[in-house]
C-alpha cells in the first residue's frame, strides 16, 4: 500500500510548496480537490483544460514532486432539488472527468448526492427510518426517478472519457451511505461505480469497517485514512443523531479525528489487513479534519501512525507452502 494525503488540507500553499512539503513527510500519492465541496485551490479544473500551456506545467510541478496522483476529487450533490445548484455539481464532476482523461488517471472521487422529497423540493431530504410510509415513496422517488437515470448517465460519460472507476464516498446526508447503498447503487448502474471508503463516516454508524470491508470487497476504489471518536457519555444520552455544529466538540456525540485518536492500533491493523485480503493494495489518503489539532500535528501524527500500521510490502509464500 502507498501513503496518500488529500491536499485540501493544504490548499493555503501554492501546490508546489505543499507537494514539496509532503514528500519531505515520505508521502508517495495525493488526491486533489478539483471541484464541489474540495473547491480548486490547487487545481484550477476549468483553466487547466483551457489552456494547454498551465496544463503541461501542472503535469510538471506535479512530476518534479515525485509524487503520483492517486485520485481527482470532486465531492458535490450533483442531484440537489435546485437546479442551478444540480448544474454547478454536475459540471464539476464533467470537468473533473475531462481533466482525468488528460492526465491519465481513471479514478474520481464524489458523493451520490441526495435529492428532495419531489419535483417541487428545495433542500435535499436524507431519508433515515421507514416509517410513517410516506419515507419510503420519498426513497422510491429520490432513487428510481432521479438517482439511478443521473449516475447511469454519469458512468457512460466517465467511461467515455477514460475514467472507469467513480468512488462514492459512503456519507451520511447521502443516498449512499452504507455498504448496502453503495451495493444497490452498483448493481443497478454497474461496476464504474465504488467506494471510497473512509471508516470515519461508519464508525459513528455503529457499522464495523472490517465487515464492511470485506462485503464491498473488489467494489473499493480509493481509502480515505480518518478516525472518528465517539463520546459515550452523550452518546448515552442523545444517541448518534446529532446536529450540532462541528466546533461544539464538547457536546457532540462524535466528532471527527486525527487516525489513533478515535480507535487504536488494532482497529486499524485489522482494516489494513482486511483490505490486503479483499484484494486492495492502492492508496491510503489521508484527510485531515480533526478540529482538536492544527493541519501540520494531525497530518505529522497521521503519516507516524500510519507508518506503523499499514501494510508496505506485498505479501509472499509461505516457507511451508
Amino acid at each position: 500500500m502507498k501513503l496518500g494525503v488529500f491536499t485540501v488540507l493544504l490548499g493555503q500553499q501554492k501546490l508546489a510548496d505543499a507537494l514539496s512539503y509532503l514528500a519531505s513527510l515520505g508521502v508517495q500519492a495525493i488526491e486533489l480537490g478539483t471541484g464541489g465541496f474540495p473547491g480548486t485551490a490547487h487545481v484550477p479544473t476549468a483553466e487547466l483544460l483551457s489552456d494547454k500551456t498551465r496544463l503541461a506545467e501542472f503535469r510538471q510541478t506535479i512530476k518534479d514532486s515525485g509524487l503520483e496522483i492517486s485520485a481527482l476529487s470532486c465531492h458535490g450533490n450533483a442531484v440537489h432539488p435546485q437546479k442551478e445548484i444540480a448544474d454547478g455539481f454536475h459540471r464539476d464532476f464533467e470537468l473533473t472527468v475531462q481533466l482525468a482523461e488528460e492526465l491519465g488517471i481513471d479514478r474520481v472521487i464524489t458523493f451520490s448526492g441526495c435529492p428532495g422529497d419531489s419535483p417541487q423540493s428545495k433542500y435535499p431530504n436524507w431519508v433515515v427510518c421507514p416509517w410513517p410510509d410516506d419515507f419510503l415513496t420519498v426513497l422510491d422517488y429520490q432513487w428510481n426517478d432521479v438517482l439511478l437515470p443521473y449516475w447511469n448517465k454519469a458512468s457512460e460519460y466517465a467511461r467515455s472519457h477514460g475514467v472507469k472507476r467513480i468512488a462514492f464516498e459512503m456519507h451520511p446526508g447521502f443516498c449512499v451511505y452504507n455498504t448496502e447503498s453503495l451495493l444497490r447503487l452498483r448493481d443497478a448502474v454497474g461496476d464504474t461505480i465504488g467506494a471510497n471508503f473512509d471508516p470515519s463516516h461508519l464508525f459513528w454508524q455503529g457499522i464495523d469497517p472490517v465487515a464492511s470491508i470485506r462485503k464491498l470487497g473488489k467494489a473499493i476504489y480509493h481509502f480515505h485514512a480518518k478516525d472518528c471518536r465517539i463520546d459515550q457519555q452523550n452518546t448515552a444520552v442523545n444517541g448518534v443523531l446529532d446536529t450540532k455544529h462541528y466546533g461544539d466538540e464538547i457536546n457532540r456525540s462524535w466528532i471527527f479525528r486525527t487516525i489513533g485518536y478515535g480507535h487504536d492500533y488494532q482497529v486499524w491493523k485489522d482494516m489494513f489487513s482486511a483490505l490486503r485480503m479483499v484484494g486492495y493494495d492502492d492508496v491510503v489518503s489521508i484527510e485531515h479534519e480533526d478540529s482538536l489539532m492544527s493541519i501540520n500535528e494531525g497530518l505529522t501524527k497521521a503519516i507516524t501512525f500510519l507508518k506503523e500500521t499499514m501494510l508496505f510490502e506485498d505479501t509472499g509464500e509461505m516457507w511451508w507452502a
